[in-house]
């Protein structure tokens, strides 16, 4: 879908590619992260082993709270600053966790969700991401449900289908955007 935006001419920002650059040695999350969670997450090339850390919290709430406080500040802080280098007419920041953070949320004009079915999430993350079955529903727990995200959203688009049918609400979507600026 972010590729197929940035084609029509949006700036896109992935904010979980901008964790992974927080995450990164040096990066501005790095040191609190290893402090908070030992040094059983850094794997031997000094990088954060992300599925050791995801099991610890993905298994605890507030595990995972601890970390999001430490992430979401960093995070948030390069997507401004990825914002003032852009001259897009649509910039895009894909964020499962947006309206959690909060403080993206705040650089948003508009709030998109994606919505598909339970049992097609789980499959895509299962094939995506290697995820066991189990693995799959954690994080999914760990996300606040779909209804919720539903309550804040500006447009929502549905996504059980195909490629073709997901691209046709958006093109939809981007000429509505293109028509009024």
């Amino acid at each position: 879908m972010l590729a197929y935006l940035q084609q029509r001419g949006a700036a896109v920002i992935d904010a979980d590619k901008l964790a992974h650059q927080a995450l990164a040695p040096g990066g501005a999350a790095y040191a609190a992260v290893v402090a908070t969670f030992g040094p059983a997450i850094v794997a031997a090339d000094g990088t954060i082993n992300r599925q050791a850390l995801g099991g610890i919290v993905f298994a605890d709430a507030a595990q995972l709270a601890q970390l999001e406080a430490i992430v979401h500040p960093a995070v948030f802080e390069l997507a401004q600053q990825e914002l003032a280098t852009t001259t897009a007419p649509v910039v895009v920041i894909e964020a499962i966790k947006l309206l959690e953070s909060g403080r993206l949320l705040r650089l948003c004009d508009e709030v998109w969700v994606v919505v598909a079915d339970e049992a097609t999430q789980l499959q895509r993350l299962m094939q995506r991401r290697g995820m066991s079955e189990a693995e799959a529903r954690q994080r999914m727990a760990a996300q606040s449900s779909q209804a919720e995200k539903i309550k804040h959203a500006t447009r929502i688009i549905e996504n059980n289908g195909d490629w073709r049918a997901l691209y046709a609400q958006l093109d939809a979507i981007w000429n509505e955007l293109m028509t009024a600026t």
